[in-house]
């Protein structure tokens, strides 16, 4: 029996399944990575066929359910308001008094409450400690000069059937200095629309008409009122600091000016809690036809709700007959290679519904570039992280928000066609309104996150997210096979001290490795900060800071290697060919590159997906060119003449060059230029920048390094 039992214990129990499966994976880590990365841009191209239409989630908002209200009268007024701003253009700085003054009178003629808010240009600079915060919010508090202020106009329908706890906004930004067709327009409409609301029963939530002062910029009069209405502060107990200056200004002339009896201007008015917002633009258009243009993204690629975009399509398309347009990379609409693959895919959708009707992707090759058009830009514009208009700001404190572009071929002085322009436009804006209006709770049954394909077309995130997992899906998996071989033993022991010295010699190997990668990212925070310093030089160009910059980390690089320790490598007792370090060093590096894609992944979804198309590549393919060049096969030879593209491609301000001369030109491309766009990242406080900085940059750093790994 003693036997017996010696011999079970001495069987090995079995490795488990998902054991196996990794180590599978594990030894078959080249081909592993190779169909990953290819499934991952598979899966990215695929996208645009993989789109669903868009459709309203949310019952309540019965868009069109109604007959629309806006009357001739209303637009015959707005004709009214706009032929007079459009009077005081050629006044110049006095328009800047007048538009304010004739809005308020307006308004307040309405039988609505009415307010201006003052506010003053706010130095736009860059400071690391309030980077997370919202932009301009870092500027609240410090002191303004009293210049002559902005002023906006702001406009409140108390809705009858409502108990004022929420609201729905409409924003014109206008520059009353030099107002133009557009603006004048723009503000008509929404004086139709507000004129339209003081009449109605049906309201059940306040209406708020923000006309908005934008010579100091769309956002920050946006943001400014925000920051006011929604963190108001108190100089002193009972009175409001509203960026208001002691002096005489437009204000108290407001105030002199008016009639005695009349109802007195407060400093500032609010509402309820702001349900949505609708920001209204009038461009002109040469084209035939009056179109309507949806911008969404916001701040570090956050979007409004989808049912808010898709009930201004169904509105505009349905019922007005709006040509509704959303962004697109222009130049994807002429690669011929986007051509094959939409051919490629044509072909393949009608051979698989010669087999079964189902299988028929239904996709023909214009339609598939210009999705893929769209796909690009919304990604790209999401993972810039900038907003692309003034509803950005609203987005920053989780309110829904679009900006709307109504191109128009009508002329201002055109009275017939610009009637009916504003009477369609309107109609637009009071559907939009009144479907809002109807909303019991916020939004919040659609999705939040998503990419657009067309104007009635979407990519949910269970379906763009395939494409992420797989690019960095083999980052674990080589990490993990390249450490285990790295740190393996002798093969054949013939002690336990040698075994001893072994397993010590693998720790140190582990612990310098981690070292190196340490120092690296310090120095990228470093890296990070200069722009804060390089920007305090005055009268310095971009192109002399971009090399400024270039230097001063080239040199702080030095200095921290130097202090901090130089890498194992430089080691010249444990420098052997079989060593590995730089094996050590890779898994390291790529389980940090794992790790910052991944929580970059829940802050910006879409520049994750763009770095990870950019940096897994090269962090899979980095090896030293001394073993590429030892064995000088084919296959090494060309992981070399990759490895070197890739280095050189990802590099950012070589990146930035390289797509900017292959979109607009390379005679109007300049490494300037990659300083200009640095800037409004962290002007903005885009989270993309601490990507770049953080994450792209040390990965890149120390692919350089494993490549002139000099053992």
């Amino acid at each position: 029996m003693g036997e017996d039992e010696e011999k079970s214990t001495a069987v090995k129990k079995p490795t488990r399944p998902l054991v196996r499966i990794v180590l599978l994976l594990m030894s078959h880590r080249v081909i592993v990575s190779f169909l990953c990365c290819i499934a991952g841009v598979v899966a990215l191209l695929i996208l645009p066929i993989l789109a669903k239409k868009t459709y309203i989630s949310e019952n309540a908002l019965m868009p069109g359910s109604a007959n629309p209200m806006l009357s001739g009268q209303d637009v015959a007024d707005a004709n009214k308001l706009v032929t007079e701003i459009m009077g005081l253009k050629s006044q110049g700085n006095a328009a800047g008094i007048e538009i304010p003054s004739i809005l308020v009178k307006r308004v307040l003629d309405l039988g609505a409450e009415a307010s201006q808010f003052q506010f003053h240009a706010q130095p736009n600079k860059f400071h690391p400690l309030h980077f997370f915060s919202g932009p301009g919010h870092e500027l609240a508090h410090q002191n303004t000069t009293c210049s002559w202020p902005a002023v906006s106009t702001v406009g409140i329908i108390r809705a009858p059937r409502g108990d004022g706890k929420e609201s729905i906004v409409l924003v014109t930004p206008y520059n009353p200095l030099k107002p133009d067709a557009g603006e004048a327009l723009s503000l008509g409409l929404a004086y139709s629309v507000f004129s339209l609301l003081t009449q109605v029963t049906w309201l059940a939530k306040d209406i708020i008409w923000l006309a908005a002062d934008s010579r100091f910029g769309e956002h920050e009069s946006v943001d400014a009122w925000l920051r006011e209405y929604y963190s108001p502060r108190f100089d002193s107990p009972g009175k409001v600091h509203g960026s208001l200056c002691l002096a005489k200004n437009h204000f108290d002339e407001l105030e002199d000016n008016r009639v005695a009896g009349e109802q007195p201007l407060e400093s500032f008015r609010r509402a309820g809690t702001m349900a949505a917002a609708l920001v209204i633009k009038v461009s002109g258009n040469k084209k035939s036809e009056d179109s309507l243009s949806i911008f969404a993204e916001a701040s570090n690629g956050q979007m409004p709700n989808l049912d808010l975009i898709n009930i201004v399509n169904h509105l505009a398309v349905h019922h007005q007959g709006f040509h509704v347009k959303v962004g697109k990379l222009w130049p994807l609409l002429y690669s011929k290679c986007l051509k094959k693959i939409g051919e490629a895919i044509e072909f393949l959708g009608n051979f698989a519904g010669n087999f079964n009707s189902q299988w028929n992707f239904g996709v023909s090759v214009g339609e598939y570039v210009e999705g893929a058009a769209t796909l690009a830009s919304s990604l790209y514009a999401q993972a810039l992280g900038i907003p692309t208009g003034s509803h950005g700001a609203f987005r920053d404190y989780q309110i829904d928000a679009v900006t709307l572009v109504i191109s128009t071929k009508a002329s201002p002085y055109n009275y017939v066609k610009k009637s009916e322009f504003l009477l369609r436009s309107g109609r637009l804006v009071e559907g939009v309104v009144r479907s809002v209006n109807n909303l019991l709770e916020k939004f919040h049954q659609s999705f939040f996150l998503y990419l657009l394909t067309g104007p009635n077309k979407f990519v949910s995130v269970g379906v763009y997210m395939i494409a992420f997992a797989l690019l960095i899906a083999p980052l674990p998996i080589v990490a993990a096979s390249l450490y285990s071989d790295a740190v393996k033993g002798d093969p054949n022991p013939d002690t336990s001290k040698s075994s001893s010295n072994s397993n010590s010699t693998n720790s140190w190997r582990w612990l310098h490795a981690a070292k190196t990668v340490f120092i690296v990212h310090i120095w990228a925070v470093f890296v990070a900060l200069y722009p804060y310093y390089i920007s305090q030089i005055p009268d310095i160009t971009s192109t002399t800071c971009i090399l400024s910059w270039i230097l001063l980390s080239m040199f702080s690089l030095h200095i921290l290697y130097s202090t901090l320790g130089s890498p194992p490598s430089s080691n010249s007792t444990n420098c052997l060919p079989d060593t590995k370090e730089w094996a050590v060093l890779k898994s390291v590096m790529i389980s940090g590159a794992f790790t910052g894609l991944s929580l970059m992944s829940v802050v910006n979804f879409a520049a994750a997906e763009i770095g990870a198309l950019l940096i897994v590549p090269l962090c899979l393919m980095a090896q030293p060119f001394k073993l590429d060049f030892k064995t000088r096969t084919p296959k090494s030879l060309t992981r070399l003449a990759c490895n070197v593209v890739l280095g050189l491609s990802v590099f950012p301000p070589f990146a930035f060059f390289l797509v900017k001369g292959l979109s607009e030109g390379f005679s109007r491309a300049n490494f300037g230029e990659f300083w200009n766009w640095v800037e409004s990242l962290w002007l903005w406080n885009s989270a993309t920048y601490l990507y770049v900085m953080l994450v792209h940059l040390p990965c890149w750093v120390l692919c350089v390094r494993i490549m002139l790994h000099h053992c």
